[in-house]
Order: C-alpha cells, then sequence, then structure tokens
C-alpha cells in the first residue's frame, strides 16, 4: 500500500473481517485526546469541521485500488483522528458507494453526532459504528478528555438521534479502563444510557496495546463479563479483548461462567442468558466447575443456584 497517501489495509478486523481503511484527516486531529489512544496524544484538538483531505484525492487512490483488483469486506472510513471533522466524508462515502459494491463503515468516536450536518453525512455509510465509553461527566472527562465545549450529555443525544434516522445498523462500541469507567456505578449509567440510544450492538472492549506516555490498564476477564451482563443482552465482548487468547472455546467459556457466578449467585437460565449460550451448555459447564470444587450449589424457593466456592 506504500503508494497510497489515504488507504491502509486492508487489515483483518475481527468485527469487520477484510477491512480496507481510508483515513479522512490528518494524524491525531481529533475532538477527543483519549486516555488508551494507541497512537499518542492528539495534536490537534478541535471540533471544527473543515476539508481536511481532499475528498477527489483519496476517491482516485481507491479507483486505482479497485481497478488494481483491490477487495475487501468493507471500507472503512476512520484513519488516525475523527472522520467526521472532514466536512466532506458524507461526498466520500457516497460516491465511494457509487464506485464498488463493499458496503462502507463509518468508524467514529460519535461526538459530533449532535450535529444535524454530521448525521447527514453518516447516513451515507452502510454501518455505523460510534464510541461511548462513559455516561457520566467524570468519567467522560477522565477517560476521552474531550475538546471544551463537549459534554457526555451532547454525545448521548447525538447517539440517539442517529439511531433514529439512520436505517442500517449501529454497533455501539464501549472501551473499559481499569479504575475510571469500570465500576458497578459507572457501568450501571452506561447501561441508561444504552437503553436510550438502542443501537443494534453494544461491542466490550478493553485496553489491549500500549498507550503511548500513558499507564492505564486493561480490565480483567470478570469485569468484562460483569460489564457484558450489567449492559444487556446485546452486548458482547470483542474477542481480542480477553485477556489472554485461549485455544479452545470452552476453556474461554468456563471462564465466563466463572466470572459471572462470582458476581452474583445464578441459575441455569441466568447463565444461558448472560452469556448466550444454549441452557444445555450452560448445564455442562456449571457441571464441569462445580466437580472441579470452583462452585457450589444452593437451593432457593425451589430454584437452584450457583455459586463462587469458598
Amino acid at each position: 500500500m506504500a503508494q497510497y497517501r489515504r488507504l491502509y489495509g486492508p487489515v483483518p478486523s475481527r468485527r469487520l473481517g477484510r477491512s480496507l481503511g481510508i483515513d479522512m484527516v490528518p494524524m491525531k486531529t481529533c475532538c477527543f485526546d483519549c486516555v488508551y489512544c494507541q497512537l499518542g496524544r492528539t495534536t490537534v484538538h478541535t471540533m471544527e469541521r473543515r476539508g481536511y483531505v481532499d475528498v477527489d484525492e483519496v476517491l482516485r487512490e481507491l479507483q486505482a485500488w479497485l481497478d488494481a483488483g483491490g477487495t475487501a469486506d468493507y471500507l472503512t472510513f476512520a484513519g488516525c483522528g475523527e472522520p467526521t471533522l472532514n466536512l466532506d466524508v458524507g461526498e466520500a462515502m457516497a460516491r465511494a458507494r457509487q464506485m464498488t459494491g463493499i458496503p462502507v463503515c463509518l468508524l467514529t468516536n460519535g461526538a459530533l453526532l449532535w450535529d444535524k450536518g454530521v448525521r447527514d453525512a453518516a447516513m451515507q455509510a452502510d454501518l455505523i459504528m460510534p464510541s461511548l465509553d462513559a455516561a457520566t461527566e467524570h468519567a467522560f472527562q477522565q477517560v476521552n478528555r474531550p475538546v471544551k465545549g463537549l459534554t457526555v450529555t451532547r454525545v448521548i443525544d447525538g447517539l440517539k438521534e442517529t439511531v433514529l434516522e439512520f436505517h442500517g445498523e449501529i454497533w455501539l462500541e464501549v472501551l473499559l479502563v481499569a479504575g475510571i469507567n469500570d465500576s458497578d456505578s459507572e457501568l450501571a449509567a452506561l447501561a441508561d444510557a444504552v437503553r436510550e440510544i438502542q443501537p443494534d450492538q453494544v461491542q466490550l472492549n478493553t485496553v489491549v496495546r500500549p498507550a503511548p506516555g500513558s499507564d492505564v490498564q486493561r480490565v480483567d476477564n470478570g469485569t468484562l463479563v460483569r460489564a457484558r451482563v450489567i449492559l444487556g443482552p446485546h452486548a458482547s465482548v470483542i474477542s481480542s479483548a480477553w485477556e489472554r487468547a485461549v485455544p479452545e472455546h470452552a476453556e474461554r467459556s468456563l471462564d465466563e461462567v466463572l466470572a459471572l457466578v462470582s458476581y452474583r449467585p445464578c441459575t441455569v437460565e441466568d447463565v444461558a442468558n448472560g452469556l448466550g449460550m444454549h441452557p444445555n451448555e450452560a448445564i455442562k459447564y456449571l457441571e464441569r466447575l462445580s466437580s472441579d470444587g470452583k462452585l457450589r450449589r444452593e437451593d432457593r424457593d425451589g430454584h437452584t443456584f450457583f455459586l463462587r466456592a469458598e
């Protein structure tokens, strides 16, 4: 891809398959300065929208890539900053859709969707993937460090409006940072916001790669499972977020079940619903953990609950 300035990849994505990245703003031009950003501190901290990158240049590169036989599962408008800061991102996505049958994804921090112009631009995508890492102002300021004038209420309102107006799917990403937005109270606030926004999916993530100049820490598997339960039935954990790679699906499922039951006593149905598995599969893991001495049973009001063994 060395011959392209605005394209990168296609890169393998656990959520999007093979994704061709399209960069719409200069490096680290963003309305956030997130503590976990793997690209380091934001150098142009702004929410001023303008033509940072020439759309014709972007589309010439895309056409050259297509003519050379380029294939991908998604064209992802994202890059090294916030793509919706580019005034012409809507035009770029619309024209890209006319050039190819490859679906277009807008990967955005969601911070500017309260602006009607940004929402109109976002409507040109096939899939919108915004973020919401906090639902209280305190945690929002700590984890996202927004430009002056941005509040978490404004961000949530923009996400709600976008869901109402958009005809495609919206997958909301929540990234958890240990000690900042992972407490029960912060997760409860996020759950309230998710119920208001009503995205099609909620995808949980945590710090995976080191952030230059920051010592932020990932949350553990137990916290990811707890967050998944609190955020409701549309929530799932992105595969790369798990604390260690486990080759066998069953081993990871055992960890999930143990973490869930450690958070609160559960019936078989609670485990099946909380982790999105068939009750027969839940029984298998509960029996295994019980036989290993990690869980114990307790009957309450005619129901069998599983608890973490002391």
